[in-house]
């Protein structure tokens, strides 16, 4: 095995996680990444043979040859090849192009798979090779071939009624639906007022505490059901209250213990790390990737810190339970360790193919606080809370007492809860985050949100006299169902069986690209465009892109994995009912497109025909009814004043105004309709062309594709697809970088010469963009 030529190959996806696999395998072996992908269905055609039992042609990715050449040189001179991508469908089907790509030049091909990224998991698999999962390359293969289907016949229907662009997708479509079917929920809501009164109260103790009305004659106040309706209701029982002599009625006293939440699984880590991090779902699992492939740790080198990201499972491995609380009863002592592991079961319908999120390492030395100056912020937010949430799922459960008292005042019943923490278990090192911070931020009444804080008297019996300090009143009005926040979306999908643990953060990542969403707060409302895509989709095609429907597509390729059905079953099952409706709305066209324009008052200066209201690529627009015979457009709300900028027309030296269209911002002449010149606003960004004046200014394709090139075109025939940043690189002086976005990266300025990438945090991006 010391002959470099008869060193084995072990293949992942990532740079990073080859780092990490190569400290602990050593000189024998030969570890090289993929870089994802390296085979996809192609974007110029369809590529399915539907006829022939859905049979996918999948072709290698752009720029891909490279690095298969590159591993196919590998593989000639390795004795056996060890295929070791991510323990999930994704990583399967990776897996097995991967193969197909090198078995003409080495045979000797297995697949190995690990949980985390340690020495014993690592050498683990080694022990244990298997051949690829057929299983589940076809459930995955059946995923992207429904998604194929649905993008590629409903997204041209989209483009032929509202604008060429536009995408629909099989499960972001669902969620679509369900912001949309929300933000509806609470336009149709009508407030109601409802009162509360609350009493401050003083026992002979003179320990006051704070009551709320309960009831009225027996009968429980409700906003929805038994309410005080008015201001003059409420001054009625107020007077009457003043009046009445104030008894402890009872006083309750419970023990209660509360138990830890499980480890975190994707879903849940999400939610949580949303609602306190303040994070993206996608920056979420970005910094989770990161984690598990390994983080540079100086003298250490690459040290994978979590398990695998993916997962619906909540098991753990005894290993890991004997680490856990063996740490425990060393920081915490041994009153913190329950008398038997704490083992959590996984919801139903779960793969459990993998453990939970935990931490690879539980010893002191890998305590976050010792490894912060190793991580970015977000990484240490990240992974200190992945092991708090590990390490309280392995404790006792917290006790409490709950004190309940009830008073009474004539007719009227008053109630003050309290609690107080005899025991504090598992919340010694965590705390789980307040669903209300969601309902807060959606505008919710924060009366509703929490009670008011009131601390309970500790001597207080059945019986005692009280005195009335102060009653107060309060309006209140009943609040619609709060938007989505990342956070809820992601545990709504989770519940309702509609996507999967890789899927989530795609999915919305999806709906902010096609500008379906847009962030108010923290919450998720549907921009006008994402409401008329939803409304179209929900009218023509109700029985597909519903919640039942899209939950039992996701069962179906779970029962490919477990091979109780068939790839091809299970996308005869999806395409018969779909291919129906589609063949129905197709010939619906000019009924849907029409139904989307509305007529107005306004008649084209052109023609003398009525002017129509339609959807372009920057939103909606007046447009002739007359076209294509007439092709006049306009503006649908024109300002008053159009902003001028400092430019003169150059055909009648008239001062510059900034307009938009259907294809958004561009100047014209302030004396349309006499001169009708109109240029592209520019960038302020030189052309970087030696001995070129010009500035790049933004255009669009024929086919609707935005791209940026010199003003001086044709004279200078400069051109980008991406957006200039006038900011030179700092690798090799060229004056200009462009703007990228990728999913693993996000947002990142890369230099269109040299290919140097530099990395843009949030609010210096939006500085570049001012």
């Amino acid at each position: 095995m010391g002959n470099s030529a008869t060193k084995n190959l072990v293949v992942v996806e990532s740079p990073a996680k080859a780092r990490t696999i190569n400290k602990i395998l050593g000189k024998n072996y030969k570890v090289a990444a993929s870089v994802g992908h390296i085979m996809d269905l192609p974007k110029s055609k369809f590529g399915v043979d539907i006829e022939n039992g859905y049979t996918p042609s999948f072709t290698v990715i752009r720029g891909k040859s490279k690095v298969i050449k590159q591993l196919q040189e590998e593989a000639k001179r390795a004795g056996e090849v060890l295929i070791a991508t991510d323990p999930d469908r994704e990583g399967e089907a990776i897996a097995y192009h991967i193969a197909q790509r090198l078995k003409p030049v080495n045979g000797r091909i297995r697949r190995i798979e690990f949980n985390e990224i340690t020495r014993s998991a690592v050498l683990r698999a080694l022990e244990q090779p298997r051949d690829i999962d057929m299983n589940r390359v076809n459930a995955q293969q059946a995923r992207r071939v429904m998604d194929r289907i649905v993008g590629y016949m409903v997204s041209p229907l989209l483009w032929k009624t509202i604008y060429r662009g536009l995408s629909a997708g099989r499960v972001q479509s669902v969620a679509l639906r369900l912001i949309c079917e929300r933000e509806q929920e609470i336009e149709a809501f009508t407030p109601v007022e409802y009162w509360t009164l609350e009493a401050e109260l003083e026992p002979a103790s003179g320990e006051r505490f704070v009551a709320r009305l309960y009831s009225i004659d027996g009968q429980v106040l409700d906003p929805k059901k038994f309410r005080i309706g008015s201001q003059g209701e409420a001054e009625q029982h107020y007077r009457a209250l003043q009046q009445e002599q104030y008894v402890v009625a009872d006083v309750r006293k419970e023990r209660a213990r509360k138990n830890p939440p499980p480890p975190f699984i994707t879903s849940t880590l999400q939610q949580d790390a949303a609602r306190r991090l303040r994070l993206s779902t996608a920056q979420i699992m970005r910094l989770a990737q990161q984690l598990y492939e390994g983080v540079d740790l100086g003298d250490r080198g690459t040290v994978g810190l979590i398990t695998y990201m993916r997962t619906d499972s909540t098991r753990v491995s005894k290993e890991a339970q004997a680490s856990a609380r063996q740490y425990i009863a060393e920081a915490y002592g041994s009153d913190y360790l329950p008398e038997k592991p704490n083992v959590y079961r996984s919801k139903k319908g779960a793969q459990d193919a993998h453990e939970a999120i935990r931490p690879t390492y539980l010893s002191a030395e890998f305590e976050p606080r010792r490894l912060k100056a190793y991580l970015s912020a977000e990484q240490y937010k990240i992974y200190e809370l992945i092991w708090k949430r590990f390490l309280a799922s392995q404790m006792k459960p917290a006790e409490v007492e709950r004190t309940t008292i009830e008073v009474a005042a004539g007719k009227y019943r008053f109630r003050a809860t309290g609690e107080v923490v005899v025991f504090r278990g598992y919340l010694q090192i965590y705390q789980e985050a307040d669903e209300s911070l969601d309902a807060a931020e959606n505008g919710r009444d924060a009366a509703e949100v929490r009670a008011r804080p009131a601390g309970i008297p500790r001597h207080i019996s059945t019986g005692d006299a009280l005195r009335l300090l102060e009653l107060i009143m309060e309006q209140h009005f009943t609040k619609p169902p709060p938007r989505y926040t990342e956070s809820t979306l992601v545990k709504t999908l989770d519940k309702l069986g509609i996507g999967r643990p890789s899927t989530y953060a795609q999915i919305i990542s999806t709906l902010f690209q096609r500008k379906y969403v847009e962030r108010v707060s923290r919450a998720l409302k549907p921009t006008e465009l994402g409401r008329v895509v939803n409304d179209l989709l929900v009218k023509y095609f109700p029985n597909i892109f519903n919640v039942k429907f899209t939950a039992a597509m996701e069962a179906g390729l779970d029962r490919i994995e477990q091979n109780l059905a068939t790839y091809r079953d299970t996308l005869d099952e999806f395409y018969h009912p779909f291919q129906r409706t589609l063949e129905e709305v197709s010939g619906k066209i000019k009924e849907i497109k029409s139904g989307l324009q509305e007529a107005t008052k306004e008649k084209c200066e052109v023609c003398g025909r009525p002017m129509v209201v339609k959807w372009g690529r920057n939103g909606r627009f007046l447009a002739c009814s007359g076209y294509p015979e007439c092709k006049n457009t306009r503006p649908l709300e024109e300002p008053e004043q159009p902003v001028q900028v400092n430019e003169v027309c150059k055909q009648c030296g008239s001062p510059m105004v900034v307009r938009r269209g259907r294809f958004g911002e561009f100047l014209a002449c302030s004396k349309y309709p006499e001169c009708k010149y109109t240029q592209p606003i520019s960038t302020g960004v030189a052309c970087p062309e030696e001995g070129c004046s010009g500035t790049i200014v933004q255009r669009q394709s024929r086919k609707g594709k935005i791209f940026y090139s010199c003003s001086e075109y044709p004279k200078c025939k400069f051109a980008l697809w991406n957006r200039p940043v006038g900011r030179s690189c700092p690798q090799c002086g060229y004056p200009l970088m462009e703007e990228r976005m990728s999913k693993k990266e996000g947002y990142f300025l890369r230099c269109p010469q040299c290919k140097h990438k530099e990395v843009v945090e949030p609010a210096e991006k939006l500085a570049l963009n001012d």
